[in-house]
């Protein structure tokens, strides 16, 4: 029996030219990331997480820099990620994936198939690319890590999630037990 060739080092083009069949394709550190169509109970989560940034940002005019994923973000040829949800700077906001460099929120909401590359992969990726912050959701925990550049652990929070989209913006104030109460019941 005849084996399948393997691809030994995957590229951005490589991964784009991967067919349309549900699943997600990610590229980090040259390991391609497989992960299935989300469940319905992750995107509910993220769902409900959208909602409340989107009603936060309405106000300051910012809601059009919000994104719910897919969307192929990359800063290199050799990685491509498409977070579940992501906060772009207005200068960046084009019809073009490719001018999204400055991420002022990224947001993952943590599956069984994702975990290991949301946690470890995609947030060292993020970070060193100055994602400003990172929230890792976990619905199992019914918490959200949160991560900043230079941060040497998370601070994890499970009760009042806050946010500023710039340092002179008000508070986004996001009551987590509240939200996942309402999702998970």
């Amino acid at each position: 029996m005849a084996m399948p060739a393997t691809i030994r080092r995957w590229t951005k083009s490589l991964v784009q030219s991967l067919p349309n069949d549900g699943n997600r394709y990610e590229l980090v550190a040259g390991e391609l990331l497989v992960t299935p169509s989300p469940a319905e109970r992750h995107q509910g989560v993220a769902q409900a997480v959208y909602a409340a940034v989107l009603e936060y940002l309405r106000p300051l005019g910012l809601d059009l820099t919000l994104y719910f994923g897919p969307g192929d973000i990359s800063w290199t040829r050799k990685e491509i990620v498409q977070p579940d949800l992501f906060v772009v700077a207005p200068e960046d906001r084009s019809h073009d994936w490719t001018t999204f460099k400055h991420l002022r929120l990224v947001v993952e909401v943590l599956s069984p198939s994702s975990r290991r590359g949301d946690r470890e992969l995609k947030r060292t990726l993020y970070l060193r690319h100055g994602v400003e912050t990172y929230w890792i959701v976990d619905p199992d925990s019914r918490s959200v890590e949160v991560w900043h550049p230079g941060d040497a652990e998370s601070a994890t929070v499970s009760d009042t999630l806050t946010w500023r989209v710039t340092p002179d913006a008000p508070e986004l104030s996001l009551d987590l037990v509240a939200l996942f109460e309402r999702v998970l019941r």
